[in-house]
Formats: C-alpha cells, sequence, structure tokens
C-alpha cells in the first residue's frame, strides 16, 4: 500500500503565492521520480512539473519562473512553491510518484489532488 498525501490547496488571489505539499508513504523500498500535475474543469491533465531523485527538474512552460518544485528524500516529500499566481493556475492539482515497493517493480502512483483556485 502506497499512498501520497497532499496537503496547501486554496484560495489565493492573484499575484499571490502557495505551497504544496506531497508526502508519500506505505510499503516504498524506492520513490523515484516525483512530479505535479494539474486539471481544470474541461481541460486534459497536464504536467506541471517534475523532480528526479537526484533533484533534476523540468517545468511546463506555462510555469517556468513562478513555480518551483522541490522535494525531502529523508521525508518522502516533494513540494510546489507557486508565486506570482494567475488565474489561469486555477485547477485540481495532483501529486505523482514512480514508487517500486521491491526494487524491482516500479508503478506510478497518484495523490486525490488539491484544489487551487486563484482569484481576479
Amino acid at each position: 500500500q502506497v499512498q501520497l498525501a497532499e496537503s496547501g490547496g486554496g484560495l489565493v488571489q492573484a499575484g499571490g503565492s502557495l505551497t504544496l505539499s506531497c508526502v508519500a508513504a506505505g510499503s516504498i523500498f524506492r520513490l523515484n521520480d516525483m512530479g505535479w500535475y494539474r486539471q481544470a474543469p474541461g481541460n486534459q491533465r497536464e504536467l506541471v512539473a517534475t523532480i528526479t531523485s537526484g533533484g533534476r527538474t523540468n517545468y511546463a512552460d506555462s510555469v517556468k519562473g513562478r513555480f518551483t518544485i522541490s522535494r525531502d528524500n529523508s521525508k518522502n516529500t516533494v513540494y510546489l512553491q507557486m508565486n506570482s499566481l494567475k488565474p489561469e493556475d486555477t485547477a485540481a492539482y495532483y501529486c505523482n510518484a514512480v514508487v517500486s515497493p521491491d526494487g524491482y517493480r516500479y508503478l506510478g502512483v497518484w495523490g486525490q489532488g488539491t484544489l487551487v483556485t486563484v482569484s481576479s
């Protein structure tokens, strides 16, 4: 059993900041790549940012320069610092992690999502 627990979503004014957290817990032998994705009503789920176990990051063009993804491997936690928020950032944000329960099998695990609403 592997679960991702997300927190930090909420309502914020345009131009404001918000930080999301995601903690992986359960039968984890290895926690590999982690990332954040988002989905707004009527839209497909899209990649926001990813980070490897070694700390290499990748960002969607729409958030580059405004968002920062980071992780604390000792805590099995990934963060998303969101600055200069825009109304178009409004979406349900989902944490994703590539997890191995045994060092051989790998599977993608999703969090339940946390809502971020940016008002204008």
